[in-house]
């Protein structure tokens, strides 16, 4: 098992994680890629675009600051995209990245932190509370009753987007898995498992759990589930970006905060 103090291990893992995941691999479900010199323009479905990169390639502040405008202008120029996010990482050498993305209307998000670790630590076996039992859905008004459950307790509206989204990339049959843990036909807690593919990795998304179910292990069911589906699947570690509130499960399963990750979000 990894542990907090091997910082060998924590430059591997973050070396895999630049190598394996900043590519291709990042945007499973993208219906455009336009590449500005390092940067990955990237468009989904819902009018919503994102920008990453494997790194700046060295740029100074100033290449930065006239990178920033011209990779926005890509996603302004189309009146189908609503929103657009800029994900950073925060072992990435990007001089005055904040500054240019706050000037052109971009707003930082709370930061998370990119957590690696073994799948098989995480796939142990949990004792759910008495009515909670857990499982993998695909069908349409599953889909959109976790979506809706997701959207609530992240304080966001309900998005038929985001539901419909999920659903066009289940018939695509990309590998991605949605599960659910409910309690009496309610669903009390979900999340997504992505393996990606030419690589060691499976990543974790979307988790959310109700307020008043957290703290009894129904979340932690929940990752052993899917670290269980990925390991299935031949996948070897598990990455997540983790709030404050998945950080210590992945922690005590061993996993290391290998650097973190803010959004900065443009809203037209």
């Amino acid at each position: 098992m990894i542990t907090p103090d091997a910082s060998d291990t924590r430059a591997r893992l973050l070396a895999a994680y630049d190598t394996q995941l900043r590519t291709d691999a990042e945007t499973p479900s993208a219906i455009d890629v336009t590449l500005l010199g390092p940067l990955r323009l990237v468009t989904f479905m819902g009018g919503r675009g994102f920008i990453t990169y494997q790194d700046l390639g060295n740029r100074d502040a100033e290449a930065i600051t006239r990178l920033v405008p011209e990779a926005l202008s890509h996603f302004t120029s189309d009146p189908e995209i609503t929103r657009v996010e800029w994900k950073t990482r925060g072992h990435d050498y990007a001089p005055g990245l904040h500054d240019a993305l706050v000037e052109n209307g971009f707003i930082p998000d709370e930061p998370e932190s990119i957590m690696i670790g073994e799948a098989a630590a995480l796939a142990v076996d949990v004792v759910l509370p008495k009515g909670v039992t857990l499982r993998q859905v695909s069908e349409g008004a599953d889909v959109r009753a976790m979506s809706a459950m997701q959207d609530e307790v992240f304080g966001e509206p309900v998005s038929e987007d985001e539901a419909n989204a999920l659903i066009r990339r289940l018939s695509a049959d990309d590998g991605m898995e949605l599960w659910v843990g409910e309690v009496g036909g309610e669903i009390v807690t979900a999340g997504r498992l992505e393996p990606v593919e030419g690589s060691d990795f499976a990543g974790i998304w979307g988790g959310a759990t109700r307020t008043e179910w957290r703290g009894q292990g129904i979340y932690r069911a929940l990752t052993a589930a899917r670290a269980r589906s990925a390991i299935a699947k031949g996948k070897t570690f598990i990455h997540s970006d983790s709030t404050d509130y998945s950080r210590p499960i992945l922690e005590r399963s061993g996993f290391l905060a290998v650097s973190t990750t803010t959004p900065y979000l443009w809203k037209r």
